[in-house]
């Protein structure tokens, strides 16, 4: 691939990812995506076969920025607590740096959620050797009993929650000042990872 197809591609990546993360799929047009790219639509058809081939590159380009991190963190032989540790503050880094991840994938799950879970399976992601080191893991570090499953949702949720939220939290919270939501984002790596580790803990 050329320096000029690989601009041309991105380009179209970017204003796809745009149009996409504003209207979802079905409301997002080839048309209008090739227009804002300043484009003919015979030329994005030549990169992009169709909507789903465009839809699918995003989100994986998108996973792909967080999923093979995380499942690299967290399969490692570290300590558990190394391990929740680097998730938070990797998870929250990458979400900082795309902002757009959040609201694109939340957008599409409530008007289609089946198609980004099997986007997801074709990425190739198989989270059942993770699970399953989890849990011994758990056991040999006298944790409480909990599925895997439950501890990568709690984590995962109390990490997303300030993106999806962040017009009403930046309003609420910090009175519209980007430095002070800046700044609660980083310290939010130490207070999930504080919190998860704490609920972990036998009584």
């Amino acid at each position: 691939m050329t320096a000029q197809d690989k601009n041309t591609e991105s380009l179209i990546l970017e204003t796809a990812r745009e149009v996409f993360v504003e209207k979802g799929f079905e409301g997002a047009r080839m048309q209008e995506i090739a227009d804002k790219a300043g484009i003919n639509k015979a030329l994005l058809h030549y990169y992009y076969r169709g909507k789903e081939k465009l839809f699918e590159a995003i989100f994986r380009e998108s996973i792909g920025k967080i999923v093979p991190r995380i499942f690299e963190i967290m399969g490692s032989p570290a300590p558990l607590a190394e391990k929740i540790a680097g998730f938070v503050g990797n998870y929250i880094d990458l979400l900082a740096e795309n902002p757009h991840i959040p609201s694109f994938v939340l957008h599409e799950l409530y008007r289609n959620p089946d198609r980004i879970g099997d986007t997801l399976l074709r990425s190739g992601v198989d989270p059942t050797g993770l699970q399953s080191r989890l849990v011994e893991q758990l056991r040999n570090e006298n944790c409480i009993e909990i599925e895997p499953q439950q501890l990568m949702v709690n984590i995962v949720a109390l990490c997303i929650f300030p993106f999806v939220a962040r017009p009403i939290l930046q309003t609420v919270l910090f009175g519209r000042d980007p430095e002070k939501y800046r700044e609660f984002l980083d310290s939010r790596k130490a207070e999930v990872t504080r919190f998860i580790l704490n609920a972990l803990k036998k009584s």
